[in-house]
């Protein structure tokens, strides 16, 4: 699955990918930067909070961005069925913002995906309309999404088990509360299987803004870890046997704090201080 096609010089939306576990009542900085892209006071954000058993999960959000300005509502996507509603649909149509929230990607994807929501959100980024995630709402915005794999510093054979996602973009597999559950080894198994996209882990509390040009920012109280397998030249991956610790040379890693940027096309990383007269 590749980003939906832009038309003519219609610009796409932004992409925020969240690490969870974000503050949402002291310092929402990460929130309120959303929040301001979507409109301010004049903000519409739909929540889609599917990932999430939790019956109050999308409520949460409704009253954090309501209390910013603007206007906020939940829209439950239980059951597939739910997404080829035509008032949700129409609905969409209506807003200037889209928040997933966390909980489980693989539920998210596999009840949303290849449904009139998934067509209508990459649609509605296509041409404009900020589209952020957090925590299993991040790992879902990319076309390769790490659906699960264990916690660990080694990258092995089956150590990530990846899936389809919403493919907002394919510059890049997202993987969350980075640093906090140890998940280097699987962004590096879910890197090896093919080394095409830079792989960015979140921290919690930090997130990474994609603009329209494909430049991200981070924001936030943590850091976020890239790697660039671009000059990968070699793997292991193909012969290893069953949980083998794969050997990968050549990889390129950043480690990226607030005000730091790093531009998925061209792959190159500055400084917050290179970035004041931006």
């Amino acid at each position: 699955m590749c980003p939906a096609k832009k038309t003519g010089d219609v610009r796409p939306g932004w992409l925020i990918a969240i690490g969870g576990a974000e503050n949402k009542l002291k310092n929402p900085e990460i929130l309120e930067r959303f929040h301001q892209l979507c409109g301010g006071n004049n903000a519409r954000i739909m929540v889609i909070p599917t990932a999430s058993e939790l019956e109050d999960a999308g409520d949460q959000y409704v009253q954090l961005f309501e209390r910013m300005g603007g206007k906020a509502h939940a829209t439950p996507l239980n059951d597939r069925e739910d997404c080829y509603s035509e008032d949700v649909r129409a609905s969409m149509e209506k807003t200037s913002g889209i928040f997933i929230t966390g909980g489980n990607q693989l539920r998210l994807s596999t009840i949303i995906g290849g449904t009139p929501v998934a067509h209508g959100i990459r649609r509605l980024n296509a041409t404009g309309t900020p589209v952020a995630g957090t925590s299993a709402g991040a790992a879902v915005i990319s076309e390769h999404m790490i659906a699960g794999g264990r916690s660990r510093s080694t990258p092995r054979e089956h150590g990530a088990t990846m899936a389809p996602g919403l493919g907002l973009t394919n510059k890049v597999i997202i993987d969350q509360h980075f640093r906090q559950r140890n998940r280097i080894g699987r962004l590096l198994t879910a890197l090896s299987y093919n080394p095409f996209a830079s792989g960015l882990g979140i921290d919690e509390n930090t997130a990474v803004f994609i603009d329209p040009e494909g430049v991200l920012e981070v924001v936030g109280s943590g850091a976020v870890t890239v790697v660039d397998p671009a000059e990968l030249s070699h793997s292991s991956m193909h012969d290893a046997h069953h949980m083998d610790p794969i050997t990968l040379i050549g990889l390129k890693v950043h480690i990226l704090a607030a005000g730091a940027r790093y531009d998925v096309n061209t792959r190159l990383a500055t400084p917050p201080q290179a970035n004041n007269g931006r």
